[in-house]
């Protein structure tokens, strides 16, 4: 007795079942129905393994109907039709939404047979015959939406277009005050005309006429998007940077007040400045270059270290053939790949959180990391054990000088872990530059003051046994190896004439070592101004090149 073949169930003669063959169907009985190749042929010789179709079935031949003449088309094997619903089903579009495609003709010679629009099969090839089902449609897609790559990019629009067609006139003409008027912030709230800060101080930006509740918020939701305005009502607190133009854009700050909407907006220049164009020492420059460590960049808000950071890291994006990834909140100065690829990560845009984004920056094989600010416990983590690992490391702080710095890093940490963060600090730290902008003696424009903490073994030391209060003498007398206070480089400011006395006394942190410092003398003129003042421009305010 003969092996049992693939048991099939026969089906009810005159059945119409199409089924996949590679030979046309021509030797085969000529009745309708399913016949298996006889016992000893070519395709079922049970001596062998039974011959199989490319999807791995057996093969079977098939009587053709008169539908399915011999030499038409070969088609896949389909179930037998059931009681199913009618094609297409009514759960489908409406036919007034569908089109149907133009027949196939090199696949199917009768007219009346629809098919998918397929490339023409060659002379084997199998194609889908749905002659039995009634002719499907084809899909009219919506148009695309403007600023859509068919290629599957989505075309950027620039934000300057939406400010010219969106946004409310009157705060665009506020912010473009700001760039005309050199200006650092324009600041919104309720009750109160939209004000400029200029070189300091605060006036009025378009009239003294105050803005209502209901015209701040139009005003300022017209800048966002339905996404980013369910953030901030969801948040109340929002952070994103806004362009009106080439040249102009700007770092924004939504937040709440008494149950109303108020923003601040700061100018960030669009060009990237040197250290030296920005009156900071060029020998700074070598933080750029250091193979690994953390570099803090602090100071109080407004003080200019986001564009300190952004001249460090054009420096090492020109001289570093390396990898540089930053995280900012948001995203201020665009850097443009040069001898390094820069690539640069936005929170609430390409990342939820500073922490987020640290925990998987080490495997995007950095070279140079960039923190926008050190928050928290777990992002000072991160950034230390970065530059632990061989990675340079550049962050901010809100901090007043090189001593308050290191002790804001080690205080966030619980007590037990302190003695191993000191450690840590000490070998990993390779510099502090704190800084504050201070108004010239002109009265036009801000220059820079700095205090430069540089790691030696003295400090080193200092760090490690948590004597943080003697750094201060450490570096000043360490002005040979490029350190300096704070107090140092404002008695630097007065005896060059550059800034009054009156200006630099606000910002000192040790008044009688500060006095002994200062040798010029001021000449009481009617503009309280220096005597051979010299106006070098300022380099963080706008307009002031």
């Amino acid at each position: 007795m003969s092996d049992p073949l693939y048991d099939l169930p026969t089906p009810a003669e005159g059945a119409h079942r199409p089924v996949y063959s590679l030979d046309d169907a021509t030797d085969v009985p000529a009745a309708g129905g399913w016949s298996p190749a006889p016992v000893g042929s070519r395709r079922w010789n049970r001596e062998h393994e039974p011959a199989t179709d490319e999807f791995g079935a057996p093969e079977r031949s098939f009587t053709p109907s008169s539908a399915h003449a011999p030499g038409s088309a070969k088609v896949f094997d389909l179930p037998a039709p059931t009681d199913s619903p009618a094609w297409p089903p009514s759960s489908y579009p409406s036919p007034q939404s569908w089109s149907a495609p133009a027949p196939v003709a090199e696949a199917h010679e009768a007219p009346a047979a629809a098919v998918f629009d397929l490339p023409a099969p060659s002379a084997a090839a199998p194609v889908f015959d749905l002659d039995a089902a009634p002719a499907p449609t084809t899909r009219v897609m919506p148009a695309a939406p403007a600023g859509f790559d068919p290629n599957g990019a989505a075309v950027h629009v620039e934000l300057a277009e939406h400010a010219a067609t969106k946004a409310d006139k009157d705060l665009i003409e506020a912010l473009c005050q700001v760039v005309r008027q050199g200006g650092s912030d324009l600041h919104v709230t309720v009750d109160a005309p939209p004000t400029l800060r200029v070189d300091g101080s605060l006036q009025p930006a378009i009239s003294p006429a105050p803005w209502d509740r209901h015209k701040v918020r139009a005003a300022l939701t017209s800048l966002l998007t339905p996404e980013r305005l369910a953030d901030f009502d969801r948040e109340l607190e929002l952070d994103f940077a806004y362009t009106i133009s080439a040249d102009s854009r700007f770092r924004v700050n939504f937040f709440q007040q008494r149950g109303s909407l108020g923003a601040v907006f700061r100018l960030i220049p669009t060009e990237i400045k040197t250290l030296e164009q920005l009156g900071i020492d060029p020998d700074l420059g070598k933080f750029a270059g250091l193979p690994r460590g953390l570099v803090l960049v602090t100071g109080p808000t407004g003080s200019g270290k986001s564009t300190t950071l952004a001249a460090l890291i054009d420096l090492a994006n020109s001289t570093r053939a390396d990898h540089i990834v930053t995280v900012e909140d948001p995203i201020e100065f665009m850097h443009n790949h040069k001898k390094s690829i820069v690539n640069q990560r936005e929170v609430g845009g390409d990342t939820h959180s500073f922490a987020n984004a640290l925990k998987h920056v080490l495997r995007q094989d950095p070279d140079v990391i960039l923190i926008g600010e050190l928050r928290d416990l777990e992002t000072i983590s991160v950034a230390l054990t970065a530059a632990e690992t061989g990675h340079l490391v550049f962050a901010t702080l809100h901090t007043q000088d090189a001593a308050q710095t290191i002790d804001r890093v080690i205080d966030v940490f619980p007590p037990h872990q302190q003695d191993q963060v000191r450690t840590q600090l000490a070998s990993t730290l390779q510099g502090v530059v704190c800084q504050t902008l201070v108004p010239r003696a002109s009265g036009k424009g801000r220059v820079v003051a700095t205090e430069v903490m540089m790691m030696t073994p003295a400090v080193g030391n200092l760090i490690r046994e948590g004597k943080t209060y003697q750094i201060a003498s450490s570096m000043q007398a360490g002005r040979d190896l490029g350190m300096h206070t704070m107090d140092q480089d404002l008695a630097d400011l007065v005896n060059a004439g550059t800034v009054t006395l009156k200006a630099a006394m606000e910002k000192v942190h040790d008044e009688e070592g500060f006095h002994r410092l200062v040798t010029r003398v001021e000449t009481g003129n009617a503009n309280n101004m220096m005597g051979g003042g010299i106006d070098f421009g300022d380099a963080f305010s706008g307009g002031q090149h």
